[in-house]
């Protein structure tokens, strides 16, 4: 007998979230009974201090397991009984499975961010690369990068200190010099191969660019992680230029694949999850 799952995504300003139909779509196509239900932060008027109520809460109407987002993925690290081994190095969760009576955190955004990189971008320059953003998306996005051959990556954020706590996280996996804390975005910018932006910026809710159009240039590579709106002002500024890109929908699907997966114990088709995205996205 297949089993039933129950799984949910935490997080804030989700309510476009397209994780659910990604979820149930695949499960519908396996035969399997898969809820999978928004725990938004915002309309319940709830921050990151409500986390280890939810996460009680979860385990008491005994959730398979649970997806996390922003703002969440660091926060909840401390209420997790034990990690993956690519969750602990990277210091943040997006994926929590609920097992004999244990919280498991796991990082799928690493995997999922080098599959939609290998399968758009895999022959482009990556001697020097500018990422905005160092939170928990971030943390997984580096890791992927200088694990698929980037060989200078600096890192931006509002907050340095967060910027700083990345890149010596990235030191102990990769060795010290490929990462770095970014100074100045115009002569980064003017010697980077690609630009990857890991932070909120261009959401639907969060209007705008993280990186002035009169720094973007034609041979530059732009890669994005938002994916609601596909487009977001920064992929519009790029290809407008002509430069290649890769849009937020790839790391959405391919992490899904693996957080599927991990709740169901099912192999899910990950072209058939793809193309499932991509009939909701025309």
């Amino acid at each position: 007998m297949k089993p039933r799952i129950l799984a949910g995504l935490i997080g804030a300003g989700i309510q476009a979230s397209r994780t659910p139909a990604l979820h149930e779509q695949e499960g519908d196509a396996q035969g399997l009974r898969y809820l999978y239900r928004l725990i938004d932060l915002e309309p319940l008027h709830l921050d990151i201090n409500a986390l280890p109520d939810l996460l009680d809460a979860a385990e008491l109407m005994h959730f398979t397991g649970l997806n996390i987002t922003y703002p969440c993925k660091q926060a909840i690290l401390p209420l997790l009984d034990d990690l993956s081994e690519e969750a602990r190095g990277i210091g943040a969760v997006n994926t929590v499975v609920f097992k004999n009576g244990k919280r498991i955190g796991h990082n799928t955004d690493c995997l999922g961010f080098a599959e939609g990189f290998r399968r758009n971008l895999n022959d482009v320059a990556r001697h020097r690369v500018v990422q905005m953003g160092a939170g928990g998306a971030g943390a997984a996005v580096a890791h992927a990068l200088l694990a698929e051959g980037v060989e200078h990556l600096s890192i931006f954020d509002v907050d340095p200190a967060r910027a700083h706590e990345l890149v010596e996280n990235l030191a102990q996996r990769f060795g010290s010099g490929r990462a770095q804390v970014g100074k100045h975005l115009e002569n980064a910018m003017a010697e980077a191969n690609g630009l990857v932006n890991t932070t909120p910026m261009g959401m639907a809710k969060l209007p705008g660019t993280p990186v002035p159009a009169a720094l973007l240039r034609t041979e530059l590579w732009v890669a994005e992680i938002v994916y609601f709106p596909l487009e977001t002002q920064l992929l519009r500024d790029a290809r407008a230029l002509g430069c290649r890109t890769l849009d937020g929908g790839n790391m959405a699907v391919f992490q899904a694949v693996k957080a599927f997966e991990l709740f169901s114990g099912e192999a899910p088709d990950a072209g058939r999850m793809l193309a499932h995205f991509q009939s909701m996205n025309t």
